[in-house]
């Protein structure tokens, strides 16, 4: 089964598809199918994420997954959320991860409270106007560090630090930060959902 997976972050696309690999389905990048990207004006991950979905079915005429995550920071409360991929274009860096990271060290030096949230939503439509779509949430709560540490994984990974672990997820192997983090829990989740709706043999 293929579906189109409204992302071209190859971080979220590798993350996904190990997780999926077992119902046998394949996710196909949006870009590969020449879907565009959608607008994403909303302020819930819940609604950007149908949004993208959405879009991406309609253009692609097959089942459509999409993902919005974040990072909700306490001392912040709750930003920036829906913004995070633009978080350092707020204090003049250019759109990216790495600046992203920085920006963030910045905006919390001084700061002793440092407990944040890592937010993924996940929403799977069969068709654009599905009026049943499948939801998936998943939240892996730490503290923001005081540097980056760690090689492994993508976005704000380095600077998540998960107390339990005494790691931040740069620090883990892929299996274990997939076990642990806010897309694999949401994945799972969605997973789960996928084999018991759509892929369910019929009764």
């Amino acid at each position: 089964m293929k579906i189109v997976l409204a992302s071209n972050n190859k971080g979220k696309l590798a993350e996904l598809q190990a997780l999926f690999g077992e119902l046998g389905v394949e996710l196909v990048p949006q870009a590969e199918l020449g879907v565009p990207e959608a607008p994403e004006p909303f302020h819930t991950f819940l609604e950007n994420a149908l949004t993208k979905a959405r879009n991406a079915s309609q253009h692609s005429g097959l089942p459509a997954i999409a993902d919005d995550a974040g990072l909700c920071v306490d001392a912040f409360g709750g930003q920036p959320g829906v913004q995070t991929a633009y978080y350092a274009t707020q204090f003049g860096y250019p759109k990216g991860d790495d600046n992203n990271v920085t920006a963030l060290l910045e905006q919390m030096q001084g700061i002793t409270q440092r407990r944040a949230a890592l937010v993924s939503t996940l929403v799977a439509v069969r068709s654009p106007d599905d009026p049943e779509p499948l939801v998936a949430v998943g939240r892996a709560v730490g503290q923001i560090t005081r540097q980056p540490i760690g090689d492994h994984g993508f976005g704000f990974d380095p600077v998540m630090f998960i107390p339990e672990l005494n790691q931040t997820f740069a620090q883990m192997d892929p299996d274990e930060k997939n076990r642990r983090s806010h897309r694999g829990q949401s994945a799972r989740e969605m997973v789960r959902l996928l084999r018991n709706t759509w892929l369910a043999p019929d009764a």
